[in-house]
């Protein structure tokens, strides 16, 4: 029963979050003691605010070092989301906007706290840990 239990494991869809925030979706088909992993009739899945796209990847295969979670998908449940799905032209251009808001922000910040006398240390000087 536990042999099945491991081979059903490798049928079924799962939800990959990586490191740099990327979300993957796919069918697992192999893991090591790693946690390196290859997913097969993969996409990534971009969310903005209500919204998502997927973007078709193919065979992906991630280093276990950037799996922050992995996780199976209940296929019964998974259409039953309050996201709306739109095109990949769409999801990317919402995307690029809210990284543009997020960003000039974050300049604001920045100038504020400038402003004060104080300063924050530049993101490319931090250790990348």
């Amino acid at each position: 029963a536990s042999q099945h239990r491991i081979f059903s494991f490798f049928n079924e869809k799962h939800l990959v979050l990586l490191r740099d925030g990327r979300t993957l979706i796919g069918f697992l088909r192999s893991i090591d003691q790693f946690a390196n992993l290859v997913l097969h009739q993969t996409v990534e899945r971009i969310h903005v605010g209500k919204k998502y796209g997927d973007i078709p990847r193919g065979i992906f295969v991630v280093r276990g070092e950037n799996v922050v979670l992995l996780g199976e998908i209940d296929l019964e449940k998974e259409s039953d989301t309050p996201l709306q799905q739109v095109s990949i032209e769409e999801i990317l251009e919402e995307q690029r906007v809210e990284q543009q808001t997020r960003l000039e922000a974050e300049k604001l910040k920045v100038q504020a706290l400038k402003d004060r006398g104080l300063s924050l240390p530049r993101a490319d000087t931090l250790d990348e840990y």
